[in-house]
């Protein structure tokens, strides 16, 4: 689906250019609407096309209001973000000189993912395996389902070239960041609640 000259333009003015935030290369005039710090979140907001942003959503749906319900809302908000932030320069800092810009949620949702597995691991997830000519719904808990789809990305991302396509360690770093900080954020928010309760 072709974005027009306009939709490529905001791609490469609001999408995390790593030479511009790593090296401070700077943008064309034109295409400074922000600073490169600020792209960081900005990408997270962007997607390539519909059904880039249909399959995040699809994730968001799947498995975040389960995380939101442990977490909290503003917890959840601020935790999306910051696994986002780590996906971002898991995928820059290999490449620091690549002017392809970075956009899509995928890295924090992947954050989103690493928590789950941590929370919820034997709460089982729908998955349709084909075999043949035919596809069969299965039942696996999430830990085989999650693990399974991180041991993709370690793959793809070893064989994964320089010329843009699929973030695979962004995925990486923003599962690896829900991992460790989804515990973290959920014992805070415990903590803060047992603080506001005890304060009424």
């Amino acid at each position: 689906m072709s974005l027009g000259q306009g939709g490529q333009r905001a791609i490469y003015a609001l999408g995390v250019i790593p030479a511009s935030l790593l090296q401070g290369r700077p943008l064309p005039v034109s295409l400074q609407w922000i600073s490169p710090e600020m792209t960081v979140i900005t990408s997270m907001f962007l997607h390539g096309g519909f059904l880039h942003l249909a399959g995040n959503m699809l994730y968001l749906w799947i498995f975040g209001d389960n995380v939101e319900d442990i977490l909290g809302k503003v917890a959840f908000v601020l935790f999306y973000l910051a696994c986002g932030i780590v996906a971002v320069f898991t995928q820059a800092i290999p490449e620091p000189d690549s002017t392809i810009p970075m956009i899509g949620a995928s890295g924090a949702i992947s954050g989103i993912l690493g928590a789950y597995v941590v929370f919820f691991p034997k709460h089982k997830v729908r998955v349709a395996i084909p075999f043949g000519f035919f596809i069969q719904v299965l039942r696996l808990p999430a830990f085989v389902v999650l693990l399974f789809w991180f041991i993709f990305q370690l793959i793809s991302s070893s064989g994964a070239g320089t010329g843009g396509g699929v973030a695979f360690r962004a995925h990486i770093g923003g599962f690896v960041a829900g991992l460790v900080l989804g515990p973290i954020v959920a014992v805070l928010t415990r903590r803060l609640r047992k603080t506001n309760e005890s304060n009424y």
